[in-house]
């Protein structure tokens, strides 16, 4: 029975908390210097490691019960949606009830190509290769009006580490914005479930760093890393992103106040 009573317990804390669902992890390097993709999200959002639960899904951990989030950010992995893991399908077929449900979904990177791809649109090798560095992302006059994205203006410079790219929207998406490399850099669906393709969560050092742990991979397709790193910039747009998403997080969703407009 104290066992049964220490679980009721534990569920109460993890209740009506954003859950940041961990599909990887950094380079080791990295990893001992600033961190993880969780801190780096927690610290754009400024929110304290008691605000929110983290799932590592690609280790082996529970997905939460629905009725116990307020709201869902998929981190970025190293892993790739076509690698068809079973941890990567178990993870679609959640987010899946997740948006059906209406709970708040922030999808980073992989995790952007992971809710398009359960949501039944297409990802796959980015045609026009891989895009690393600070990139210049266009929103599109919808994005102007939207909850996460809007007020913003036309153009935003943000991180970008990624192989894969979401090829096709699925049904029922709204494009949000774009890049000279990818022309789904962003989407929405049903006003409470938002993909980015870009790193809100990381700084000019992380992004820099990417670009250096790539340096190979990058030369084989005629990019210049040199060059890449000398664009990083600081930019205020990914932690304000971050900081919008984290706002709907207050109150009780189920009592209405999950602050989505």
């Amino acid at each position: 029975m104290e066992f049964l009573s220490w679980i009721v317990a534990i569920r109460q804390l993890n209740m009506n908390k954003l859950h940041v669902i961990k599909t990887g992890t950094t380079f080791p390097a990295l990893l001992e210097r600033r961190g993880d993709f969780e801190h780096w999200i927690l610290s754009g959002a400024k929110l304290r490691p008691e605000d929110v639960v983290i799932s590592d899904v690609c280790g082996d951990a529970f997905l939460p019960a629905y009725e116990d989030i307020a709201s869902i950010i998929v981190t970025g992995s190293h892993s790739m949606v076509t690698d068809g893991l079973d941890w990567i399908e178990r993870t679609a077929s959640w987010l899946r009830v997740a948006v059906g449900q209406r709970i708040p979904v922030l999808g980073i990177c992989f995790g952007h190509q992971l809710l398009a791809y359960a949501l039944g649109g297409e990802v796959g090798r980015n045609p026009n290769g891989r895009e690393y560095g600070t990139v210049e992302v266009h929103l599109n006059e919808t994005a102007n009006t939207d909850g996460l994205l809007g007020r913003f203006g036309s153009v935003i410079k943000v991180h970008a580490s990624h192989t894969q790219s979401v090829l096709k929207l699925p049904r029922g998406a709204i494009r949000l914005a774009s890049s000279d490399t990818d022309p789904n850099q962003a989407f929405v669906v049903g006003g409470t479930a938002w993909g980015v393709q870009f790193h809100p969560e990381f700084d000019a050092e992380i992004a820099t760093a990417y670009v250096e742990f790539n340096v190979e991979l990058l030369r084989k397709e005629n990019q210049d890393p040199k060059r890449l790193i000398e664009r990083v910039t600081d930019t205020r747009y990914g932690s304000e992103i971050l900081q919008r998403f984290a706002a709907l997080t207050s109150g009780d969703r189920r009592a209405g106040g999950r602050g989505v407009r």
